[in-house]
């Protein structure tokens, strides 16, 4: 293991290169797998249970990742009336209405019911759920990066990203705090639907009169359905497209929509760190090959002191192993931090939760990888060590 070592880095600049190339590679795979884990963990996590999204006409795709995953915005509004008919209907179980318009400091500001939160089987790390309209439970996330603590007041901004205009006249008061679940409603403010009409009534309302007109035509931004039974996903969806004024979006169709078209970006890294590997597997090769012609003589005296051949070739494969391990570490160390950093840089945290230091169990293909590679690219060098002829060299010498 020790001359491996020191065999190794003998070409100092030459190891250098193939540890850079391997780990290059190893650390687009490592990313790749990191990415497709959490995401597809975040769908199935905040997917669960919602059988439709029912909201404006418009993109399914939208109405999606606006109502579940809450980083788009909702292409517009439904009436109250046609969200609570579909409360009544024989294939319903259940619904949740969503009403989004606010945000404070980035962190939407979401209108719902106390389903919403049961629904994920979220629970209070402090305070309790709301009671009257004005008050907000903040998700784990939220709480945190605002910095809120029970009691804390304050007052949101129109529209679903910071910058808007605030509602100065309408505080919100913090009554709980939820435990992190993992889920979306981490990074949710979360408040009765009441409190999004009542916000944006005393905002543009003129009089009283004006007043009790836009409670009459209030509206919804969506509402988050639950079948009865699954047959109702033949024939659910066809109604409210042909027989209402709203959309339907079936979130496992949609999710796989977006996985295919996702897929070919993810196709074309993969194909950028195939050709990583294979450049680096060839330049292993090279790197190894010539050092057997070089370290002939090293050899011929490691025969001579009395090691036998499939030793000299062991000690060839061994300094690929101790190459193949590093690229493996630096590979895995590197494709988390650039998941981290892509995180970071894209907020990500306040979205689907895209970030390094994850161990799913896929990153063990990486290390298998990396040593795969590098005992391919050693077995032709390994085998002309093991074939060195001692008195032939010792002739030419």
């Amino acid at each position: 293991m020790f001359f491996a070592w020191r065999y190794l880095w003998a070409r100092p600049l030459a190891a250098a290169l193939n540890l850079l190339l391997l780990s290059l590679g190893l650390a687009s795979i490592t990313f790749l797998l990191l990415v497709g884990h959490q995401l597809n963990k975040a769908f199935e996590r905040d997917l669960a249970g919602i059988d439709l999204v029912v909201g404006a006409k418009g993109s399914p795709m939208q109405l999606i990742l606006s109502g579940v995953f809450h980083i788009d915005v909702p292409p517009g509004n439904v009436p109250l009336q046609a969200v609570q008919a579909l409360e009544k209907h024989p294939l319903v179980a259940g619904v949740i209405p969503i009403s989004l318009g606010d945000n404070y400091q980035g962190f939407r500001i979401v209108g719902s019911s106390h389903d919403y939160i049961t629904h994920y089987q979220a629970r209070l790390a402090q305070g309790r759920l709301w009671e009257a309209p004005m008050q907000v439970v903040l998700g784990a996330a939220a709480a945190r990066k605002l910095g809120l603590v029970m009691g804390s007041t304050f007052v949101g901004s129109h529209g679903l990203g910071a910058g808007g205009h605030s509602h100065g006249d309408s505080a919100y008061t913090v009554s709980g705090i939820l435990a992190p679940s993992g889920s979306v409603l981490d990074r949710l403010i979360l408040t009765d639907t009441a409190s999004v009409w009542e916000v944006h009534e005393a905002y543009t309302a003129l009089d009283a009169e004006d007043r009790k007109l836009m409670e009459e035509e209030r509206e919804l931004t969506l509402a988050l359905i639950r079948y009865k039974s699954p047959l109702a996903a033949m024939s659910f969806p066809r109604y409210i497209n042909t027989s209402t004024e709203m959309q339907a979006a079936a979130p496992a169709l949609e999710i796989t929509r977006l996985l295919s078209m996702l897929g070919l970006g993810a196709d074309v890294l993969r194909a950028f760190a195939g050709v990583l590997l294979l450049t680096a597997g060839l330049s292993v090769f090279i790197a190894l090959w010539s050092a057997v012609r070089e370290r002939r003589a090293d050899l011929a005296l490691l025969r001579m002191l009395g090691a036998p051949p499939a030793k000299v070739a062991a000690l060839l494969l061994t300094e690929a192993l101790w190459l193949g391990a590093l690229a493996a570490v630096l590979g895995l160390a590197g494709g988390q931090a650039l998941a981290a950093l892509i995180g970071w840089l894209l907020q990500l945290d306040n979205s689907l939760l895209i970030g390094g230091l994850v161990w799913p169990p896929e990153l063990m293909l990486v290390p298998l990888m990396a040593l795969g590679v590098s005992l391919v690219a050693a077995l032709l060098p390994a085998l002309g060590a093991y074939r060195v002829n001692v008195f032939e060299l010792l002739q030419s010498r």
